[in-house]
């Protein structure tokens, strides 16, 4: 009993893993991340942007991958979160940024390829 239980565990614990998910940005968990010495991605997302949608479950699968769980990644709302887009230099909506012990080290606009976003990834590690 004791080792189903604990198979159903793992199973669940494994679930929780997929659906993480980008965490809504605020300059202070921006910031904080950046001072832990984490690896951040940033997402400029808007809703209605068919690309955005794309790129989103390939983001979430690799969030998942044990290799990127020292990485934290935000989630910008291109519509409503203007002081970040522009703080972030963004000019459209589905662009991913990368950092790395406070500095960008990649950006891309309009990647779909899951090997292309996995590659930006890569980089914040």
């Amino acid at each position: 009993m004791f080792r189903n239980l604990m198979s159903a565990f793992l199973a669940l614990v494994a679930l929780a893993g997929v659906a993480r998910a980008e965490q809504i940005y605020s300059a202070e968990a921006f910031s904080a991340a950046q001072k832990a010495g984490k690896g951040v991605v940033v997402h400029i997302y808007a809703p209605w942007c068919p690309t955005c949608r794309a790129q989103e479950p390939i983001l979430h699968k690799l969030e998942a991958d044990p290799k990127f769980s020292g990485v934290e990644a935000f989630r910008v709302d291109f519509d409503s979160q203007k002081d970040a887009v522009r703080a972030f230099k963004a000019t459209s909506q589905s662009t991913i940024i990368v950092f790395k012990g406070g500095k960008e080290i990649g950006r891309s606009v309009g990647e779909t390829r899951a090997k292309g976003i996995s590659d930006l990834l890569d980089k914040a590690l």
